[in-house]
């Protein structure tokens, strides 16, 4: 599975920005899209994710701001990012997980919210 996610820029703290991500491949063997962030002081953490059918999970501090979605037919995953913070810059990931619990990643996008 192959993974490509653009989107990504400047931002003052506040605003919103959506995130993209297309999936080629073998994309029938997705069953999570979603996305995962690293900043210069954190590890890769968890953001958010979609599975097949709709049912979406998020981390607690995006609960409320940001919001996923999926489109099968376009084989796309969307983030969309609002009441951005300060600490929410970050380079953003996509993610696939597959039935078989294999991980695939995207080249990261950057975010970055001013104060």
């Amino acid at each position: 599975v192959q993974l490509q996610a653009f989107g990504g820029g400047l931002v003052q703290a506040g605003g919103s920005l959506r995130l993209s991500c297309a999936a080629a491949g073998r994309v029938y063997t997705v069953d999570a899209l979603g996305w995962y962030r690293q900043s210069p002081v954190t590890q890769r953490t968890f953001v958010a994710s979609v599975i097949t059918g709709g049912f979406a999970n998020y981390a607690d501090s995006m609960k409320g701001r940001f919001t996923v979605s999926r489109d099968d037919a376009k084989n796309m995953v969307y983030l969309q990012m609002d009441s951005l913070k300060p600490e929410d810059t970050a380079v953003y990931y996509c993610n696939a997980l597959t039935r078989d619990g294999s991980h695939y990643w995207g080249r990261g996008t950057l975010v970055t919210v001013s104060s």
